[in-house]
């Protein structure tokens, strides 16, 4: 029973893996061609105004989050009139204080439910085991039960054992796998909006500096 159980809950886990390597896949590649779409847009030439009034509404990805978040705090500093050179550090400030904690929360929503790939990926060789070593235990009581050392005998539990040590190894390998690469694409991600946040912050540097009272 106990081997049974194991295989069930391996069986869970790699099926419950799979659904989320599948998900996570789709999730980030959409994010990069809406990234690239993005991109291209908003260095087209459009005014902000223009970009603003298109994606304030629904900002669908973190690049428009980036983006929308970081012009809400700019618009701020012109509420009372173009703002003085002696708030400008202030206001500079506050715009890249926006976008990373924009980006950080954006972050956090894409790597969700990465964990348990990383929990699948180190403990189900070790359930797999714990499966393996009752199995043989099954095989030992029968041969000291029976005083019969045949294959018909031992094999059972052997094969269970097994199956059990392959479960835990097929539930695992592509947690392993998928979950590096989902971090090191989400790592890539990371960098790329740190990467606009950066130009985008020196557009409405500029900016504000022309427009300093």
């Amino acid at each position: 029973i106990l081997v049974k159980a194991v295989m069930v809950l391996l069986l869970i886990a790699s099926l419950w893996s799979w659904t989320i390597i599948i998900n996570k896949s789709i999730a980030i590649g959409a994010l990069k061609r809406r990234a690239n779409k993005f991109e291209k847009i908003f260095w087209s030439g459009r005014s902000l105004d223009d970009l603003n009034q298109q994606f304030s509404a629904k900002p669908d990805h973190p690049m428009a989050a980036v983006f929308i978040a970081a012009l809400r705090e700019w618009r701020r500093a012109f509420e009372g009139g173009a703002p003085k050179e002696t708030v400008l550090a202030g206001v500079k400030e506050r715009i890249d204080k926006a976008m990373s904690v924009t980006i950080t929360r954006e972050t956090d929503g894409i790597e969700s439910q990465l964990g348990f790939l990383a929990t699948v990926g180190a403990t189900a060789p070790f359930v797999g085991l714990c499966g393996t070593v009752w199995g043989i235990r099954i095989s030992f009581s029968a041969i000291a039960a029976r005083h019969d050392t045949t294959l018909a005998v031992v094999a059972p539990g052997i094969a269970e054992a097994l199956f059990a040590t392959a479960m835990g190894l097929l539930a695992a390998i592509p947690a392993v796998i998928f979950y590096n690469r989902f971090v090191n694409e989400i790592a890539r991600y990371s960098n790329r909006l740190d990467a606009f946040a950066d130009e985008f912050s020196g557009i409405l540097s500029r900016q504000l500096d022309e427009k300093a009272r």
